[in-house]
């Protein structure tokens, strides 16, 4: 039978500015940890640590711009947009523009704080 989600969990996020993280489906608020789903809502000029996860990451960019710095260089999404990032991967996201970002971020296993591996 389909398992209705009603409602989000608010995840604290890190970062120098406040964001909104909002997850759906993960280890928080559905017991999942295969795949977390949570929708994203960033400042204006927030930045995050770099990180080297231990999950894929699929990001799909629904407003604004999400900023991803890679060891190679940096990828701009644009709103209607995604990109993927591979497990071990380098990366640092930031929303630089002046009205933030909103997006949905899919993790492949789920996102935990264990598995993110941020720089310190």
């Amino acid at each position: 039978m389909p398992r209705l989600i009603s409602q989000p969990t608010r995840i604290e996020a890190a970062g120098n500015k406040p964001k909104l993280i909002d997850e759906f489906v993960g280890v928080v608020n559905s017991g999942h940890g295969g795949v977390s789903v949570a929708r994203m809502q960033s400042p204006p000029g927030w930045v995050e640590p770099g990180q080297r996860p231990a999950f894929e990451e699929i990001t799909v960019v629904l407003r604004g711009l999400v900023r991803v710095e890679h060891e190679a260089g940096a990828i701009d999404v644009r709103a209607g947009q995604a990109v993927i990032t591979a497990p071990g991967e380098w990366v640092r996201y930031s929303t630089p523009e002046a009205d933030g970002a909103e997006y949905v971020a899919i993790c492949l296993p789920a996102f935990t704080p264990a598995t993110v591996n941020r720089d310190q």
